[in-house]
């Protein structure tokens, strides 16, 4: 007796059938003398199934100059032939069947739990989306993701099953792409029996992905890539789909919040009918400062018709200061902007581009290609290896004299912290530390600033261990 599986397996067969079959009759319509008989087939075809008019023409949009009577000339004598209707009754897109589905009544134990793939960002049958202004590290960082997913290894710190990943960068050229990688794997440690057959990598400069363009004013979807994409997804069973950068896979203008959502909604369509996640990254608009979700290029529908949206943002020169680190550009932090599914973010995570040398040099030695890499990084905890007996001998420096709490002063308060605690103030890190432990300490009033004369009368700001009565 046939099992449910055994039905589904089959159902799949006769449709995949039947998809190249459409696909093959397309094909011969382009032979001098066949493009009525071979059209016509398929045209039949899809009124069988009760497509619209207007989905048949974008269906057929590449071979069946839409624009030409002889076309609609076909769809219409198929209709009398068969004898039904254009469901949509002419109104194209907007001709659909509404209906009223009753609510099927659910106990909460027997509800699906959702099917998180990475993190609360990746999760399927969803879309989801990374934006970032250019050259801050999001590529080194889908590229350490990948090879995260792919291998079941946390290698950002985010526990993961082995999954099977679509990369499709659209931008670069496949050498750089491969640079990415093996950098990546390198650092991690990473070989071939760690990626296996998971990974599929594609460049956009060889194999291009369009799935939207404009038509007559409007946009539309690029029925036959959507349906081959999707058997492609289903056929080599890929969990994650990363489409990088969103804009080189459509033609509408991004101002249009119509046509990008249309785009963004169809990615949402892909998602559920293959079954997988979909991440769309996406470029800001230019004089952007700190990014948001608001920052994205183009309309605000991008954002709105993705589940998760996070932002990536270089570190700022203050945020430098603040932990001590000397060169800020190599780190940049991701926050979840746009939190659907999952409880906001309680804080930013941290990253650091590390260079990784391929040793691709042809005559030898380390000065080959030099590859930036994503690494986790923690903001530095001022409180790291600080214990009670540290504050004590702090305190006891601090009551020694009169230290003022601006950080410029010849007298401030960080000077006996420092010495008390054999830091140097020379050193970024350790003056970093000793400025967060004054914030730290004053916040929970361990110290206290207080308002007096200095030995000029003046008045300043003054840092006091706080006393008995404070």
């Amino acid at each position: 007796m046939a099992t449910v599986d055994d039905k589904a397996r089959e159902t799949e067969k006769l449709a995949k059938i039947k998809m190249e079959k459409r696909h093959r009759l397309l094909e011969e319509s382009k032979q001098p003398g066949q493009w009525v008989a071979k059209m016509t087939e398929v045209i039949e075809d899809l009124i069988r199934e009760d497509a619209s008019d207007h989905l048949i023409g974008l269906y057929c949009i590449a071979y069946a100059r839409n624009g030409d009577p002889d076309f609609k000339e076909l769809i219409k004598t198929a209709r009398k032939k068969l004898k039904l209707s254009d469901p949509a009754h002419g109104l194209g897109i907007f001709g659909v069947n509404v209906r009223a589905v009753p609510y099927q009544w659910t106990e909460p134990e027997n509800i699906p739990k959702r099917d998180w793939l990475y993190g609360r960002h990746l999760i399927r049958p969803f879309v989801s989306a990374t934006i970032a202004p250019g050259a801050v590290g999001k590529s080194s960082l889908l590229v350490g993701e990948t090879l995260a997913m792919v291998s079941g290894v946390p290698l950002l710190g985010i526990e993961t099953e082995q999954l099977r990943v679509w990369y499709f960068n659209l931008e670069d050229p496949y050498e750089e792409i491969m640079r990415r990688i093996q950098a990546a794997a390198q650092h991690y440690g990473l070989t071939s029996d760690d990626i296996c057959d998971r990974l599929f990598v594609t460049s956009g400069r060889d194999q291009p992905l369009m799935i939207a363009q404009m038509e007559d004013g409007e946009a539309t979807i690029c029925w036959p890539v959507v349906e081959t994409l999707i058997e492609e997804i289903k056929d080599k069973a890929i969990d994650v789909v990363i489409i990088d950068p969103f804009v080189s896979c459509h033609r509408v203008p991004e101002n249009l919040n119509g046509a990008i959502d249309l785009v963004v909604k169809e990615w949402g369509k892909v998602a559920d009918r293959a079954d997988c996640a979909i991440e769309l990254v996406h470029h800001v608009r230019k004089g952007d400062q700190q990014v948001t979700v608001e920052s994205a290029r183009g309309g605000g529908s991008f954002a709105d018709a993705c589940r998760s949206a996070r932002v990536l943002n270089r570190m700022t020169e203050d945020e430098a200061k603040k932990c001590g680190v000397e060169n800020r550009r190599s780190y940049f932090s991701v926050l979840d902007d746009k939190p659907n599914m999952a409880p906001p973010a309680e804080k930013r995570d941290w990253f650091k581009l590390a260079s990784v040398d391929l040793g691709n040099n042809p005559i030898g030695g380390v000065d080959g290609d030099s590859v930036g890499v994503a690494t986790k990084w923690e903001w530095p905890d001022p409180l790291d290896g600080i214990t009670g007996g540290d504050f004590e001998r702090a305190a006891a420096a601090i009551k020694a004299g009169q230290w003022r709490a601006n950080s410029q002063a010849k007298d401030w308060v960080g000077l006996p912290i420092a010495k008390a605690l054999n830091l140097s103030l020379a050193v970024k890190q350790e003056r970093a530390k000793v400025a967060g432990l004054i914030k730290i300490w004053l916040l929970s009033g361990a110290l206290v600033e207080v308002e007096k004369p200095d030995e000029r009368r003046k008045m300043k700001t003054f840092v006091e261990v706080a006393g008995d009565d404070d």
